[in-house]
């Protein structure tokens, strides 16, 4: 009977990733818009949706029971991913602008087939080493080393925050989605990993010494907006979805988030890149599509 109901909702998966992936496509434009230190985003981003996903988990713990050994150390490890995913992109949103930043943080599509290769014996196959020249020049020339007033106030340093955000984004997604293995309970595990980013974001801040702790209005609006649909909603979709999708297959339909960020900082923000880092994001961009090419062309055997 289980299976039965899993079943339709397996076959819907990628349209629910797909779904949870437009939705956090407007996270960067909110995290611009709260005009904070990057780790108070952060910090609120979690801090704000832990109600919301604290009372998930706990209808969830009633109705299904306690989760199987080891799944909600999973997901706390995730967290702690998760904290340095966003503490590193918000820099590199500052740095870079919205756009770009949230491209760059999506090398994690490049980078996740390579680590389920080695963790989970998933091998990456020739097309995705194919990308890579496309997506090493699109870095380059994101960064701006090829040109005289690249957009962005650290154009370079955002092209490293941008790479530190995909490792770290990579690990999240991987071990989020081995701490979500039961596909009954997408809150839980997100909760886990949101409480335990909340924590580690503001460990991380009072490390740094940031002294924008407590933002002031609109900031605070911005960042429950942040935290409502990006990390509740948005991620809750795409936690429904990462057990039931292969990791590689995942991690390409989030590039719909890239693709959504550029458009809307260039309309919502008037971010104005030059033409060679948008010809950048382009190649970047295409090493990913081929990357999803050769996952829709698996699909029928699979």
């Amino acid at each position: 009977m289980t299976e039965t109901r899993a079943e339709p909702r397996r076959s819907r998966a990628p349209a629910i990733a797909f779904a949870g992936a437009l939705t956090i496509a407007f996270s960067a434009i909110l995290v611009h818009q709260a005009d904070v230190h990057p780790a108070t985003a952060a910090v609120y981003r979690c801090a704000y949706a832990v109600p919301v996903l604290g009372l998930m988990a706990w209808y969830e713990r009633q109705r299904y029971g306690p989760r199987v050994g080891g799944q909600q150390r999973l997901a706390m490890i995730a967290g702690l991913f998760f904290a340095a995913d966003l503490i590193f992109w918000h820099q590199a949103i500052a740095d870079v602008g919205a756009g770009l930043a949230t491209v760059l943080g999506n090398l994690q599509v490049v980078i996740v087939p390579f680590v389920a290769w080695a963790v989970l014996s998933e091998a990456p196959g020739r097309r995705i080493l194919a990308a890579l020249p496309l997506t090493m020049i699109g870095v380059a020339l994101i960064s701006g080393v090829l040109e005289q007033g690249a957009y962005g106030s650290h154009p370079v340093r955002g092209v490293l925050f941008g790479a530190l955000t995909g490792v770290a984004y990579a690990g999240f997604i991987l071990i989020l989605r081995h701490g979500n293995e039961d596909v009954r309970r997408p809150a839980g595990p997100l909760f886990d990993a949101t409480w335990v980013a909340a924590a580690g974001s503001l460990a991380a801040a009072l490390a740094l010494g940031v002294d924008d702790l407590a933002p002031a209005w609109p900031s605070a609006a911005w960042l429950v907006v942040l935290a409502l649909s990006s990390q509740v909603l948005g991620w809750l979709l795409i936690s429904i979805s990462l057990p039931r999708l292969p990791a590689a297959l995942t991690s390409t339909i989030l590039t719909i988030q890239p693709v959504g960020s550029v458009v809307l900082g260039i309309v919502l923000l008037g971010e104005d890149p030059s033409a060679l880092q948008l010809c950048g994001a382009a190649s970047i961009l295409a090493g990913l599509i081929s990357v999803a090419a050769r996952r829709r062309a698996q699909a029928p055997a699979s």
